[in-house]
């Protein structure tokens, strides 16, 4: 038995997992949105610069499905793809492929199902390359997708204007980096897979990564301006100098 697994988001760039076969194409039917929230709750602080795999087995280390994918906070969550089912619509992605034993697989899953546990559902699709886009290449390749109820899973977000993603996106920051990152590499995965910037522009499937993309650098580029033209704050205190003298080493007290 063989696992084919489609990645949409950060597996594109950064799958985690040892595959055998890669191959890039797209998925009909499910659109990508950003509609899923990603966060970790503040205990991270103590833990900064570690890695996210260390991180979580520190906070969780007899747990299997702990997320090891976080690039927010509850207070302020991180906004991360998801798959929205619609009719003839495309999703570019890539597909990997697992083989060598069911030892293999299960290593492979066990990863994917912490790192993917805000998805609450898997769907077996069918996987098409861009030399044959109505022939499927691939079929039964497992995707992990998210209920779109906020009340069936606690991490769905749900769609938001352009500007107010593009804000969420810009400000949110987890154990495993930044959320703008992720916005970013996928840009920039997107475009290795389709080949230009006018293809996406010529009205590509995923124009809207690079639509919110650029909104997310208009806003680093106000809050930036907005940092260097705020008054700053004198750290001078008005307080009167009190000067202090050292007490002689014979007035210091034994601890022992």
């Amino acid at each position: 038995m063989v696992l084919w697994v489609f990645g949409y988001g950060s597996l594109v760039w950064n799958p985690g997992f040892d595959f055998d076969e890669r191959i890039v194409g797209f998925i009909k039917d499910y659109r990508r949105v950003f509609d899923l929230g990603n966060s970790c709750f503040l205990a991270y602080r103590i833990f900064i610069g570690v890695t996210c795999e260390v991180f979580y087995r520190i906070i969780f280390p007899s747990s299997s499905a702990a997320c090891i994918d976080h690039r927010g906070t509850p207070a302020n969550p991180a906004r991360t793809c998801t798959l929205e089912s619609k009719s003839k619509a495309v999703c570019w992605g890539a597909a990997y492929c697992v083989k060598g034993g069911q030892e293999k697989e299960q290593a492979a899953m066990q990863y994917l199902e912490r790192r993917e546990c805000e998805y609450d559902t898997k769907v077996f699709v069918d996987f098409y390359k861009e030399d044959d886009p109505f022939k499927p290449a691939i079929t039964g390749v497992l995707v992990f997708i998210s209920t779109p109820d906020k009340e069936a899973n606690r991490y769905y977000l749900g769609p938001a204007p352009l500007q107010d993603m593009a804000r969420q996106i810009a400000t949110a920051s987890g154990p495993c980096g930044n959320n703008r990152d992720y916005l970013f590499l996928l840009e920039k995965a997107m475009l290795e897979i389709v080949g230009n910037i006018e293809r996406i522009n010529a009205g590509h499937e995923d124009a809207r990564v690079i639509e919110l993309a650029n909104e997310v650098r208009k806003v680093l580029a106000k809050l930036k301006e907005k940092k260097i033209t705020s008054p700053r704050i004198s750290t001078k205190s008005h307080l009167p100098r009190i000067n202090i003298a050292c007490l002689p080493e014979t007035a210091v007290a034994s601890s022992r």
